[in-house]
């Protein structure tokens, strides 16, 4: 699929307008056009010229993933993963965590970090997926966060190893990531997998920013065998054909002020939603940004951070029992 083409393309095809009958343009329909006098013929050759030349010279036409990479990379400009407010607050209860090797995908080990209760369970467990700085230390809090309250919390590096540093390196990440979305997809089935094999009583997923895009996608992914899932302003989706496969009730938070997930489309995706008879709670913070919650960056939003927690803890507690 690309975006952001056809409105660049049809300024550049308009200086052909004296031109030829039947005119592709990328990212729309074929335009019709009625050959003119001849006595235009010979200014034809170099309207088609300098047409050509427009088009090739315009900003490039992208697949949807690499323009919500750009979206994202000017959302965060100035940003570095430091550990925002949220990555500081102490789990409520006792856990324990480690690394585990939570998948296999080819010739590669996949580890992530299992944040545990203390007790003997049986848990609810959640797939906590990474922004899009990766599975760093801050997103391992959120996991220490979520045991505290009762549930088995796996942390999945979806970057297999790789952690950004800085804005640039996030980017490249997560643009070469989403080139193999069949990894990413085979990550979350194995990680889903793993806290079966751990005994968890039912599945949910949460993420942020880039991790919340893939909460919902898992959603679609997982079917039936997910129990619910939370996404803080990630990528929606709105075709009939992506939503179909949801069963598991859906959380969405996002900030009205979110340049890189619009609130259009949130709008879009609720009432998608609504019309194929799926749930989905959405809330949208009036004066929020992108990452008003995030555990790493400078774009925290205390209050909207605060009520949002209190609402995923909630949701999951309503379809995960905590």
């Amino acid at each position: 699929m690309l975006e952001n083409c056809g409105s660049a393309a049809q300024a550049a095809i308009s200086l052909y307008g004296m031109g030829t009958a039947n005119v592709p343009v990328i990212g729309s329909a074929v335009r019709k056009r009625v050959y003119p006098p001849a006595s235009y013929a010979m200014t034809r050759h170099f309207l088609t010229a300098l047409a050509t030349t427009a088009i090739l010279t315009l900003p490039a036409c992208s697949p949807a993933g690499d323009d919500l990479v750009e979206r994202m990379g000017r959302e965060h400009a100035g940003d570095t993963p430091a550990p925002s407010p949220a990555a500081g607050v102490e789990p409520a209860g006792e856990i324990a965590g480690s690394a585990v090797t939570y998948a296999r995908i080819g010739d590669t080990d996949i580890e992530g970090y299992l944040a545990r209760p203390a007790g003997d369970g049986p848990f609810p467990g959640v797939i906590v997926i990474q922004e899009w700085w990766g599975l760093n230390d801050n997103i391992k809090r959120m996991a220490d966060r979520l045991a505290g309250e009762g549930y088995l919390a796996l942390a999945v590096d979806m970057y297999e190893g790789e952690v950004a540093t800085d804005r640039d390196g996030a980017m490249k990440l997560m643009r070469a990531s989403m080139e193999q979305t069949d990894r990413l997809e085979e990550n979350l089935r194995q990680a889903h997998g793993y806290l079966d094999a751990q005994g968890a009583i039912r599945v949910g997923s949460v993420g942020w920013c880039f991790g919340g895009g893939w909460s919902l996608r898992a959603a679609a992914l997982l079917g039936d065998d997910l129990d619910a899932a939370v996404i803080y302003y990630g990528r929606v989706m709105t075709e009939e054909s992506d939503l179909a496969p949801i069963s598991a009730p859906i959380l969405g938070l996002f900030g009205e002020l979110d340049g890189g997930i619009p609130v259009e489309s949130v709008r879009e995706f609720e009432a998608a939603m609504e019309a194929m008879g799926k749930s989905a709670s959405i809330h949208v913070y009036p004066d929020a940004d992108h990452a008003f919650a995030n555990p790493s960056g400078s774009r925290y939003n205390e209050t909207a951070a605060t009520d949002a927690w209190e609402k995923t803890l909630a949701f999951f507690e309503q379809h995960l029992g905590g």
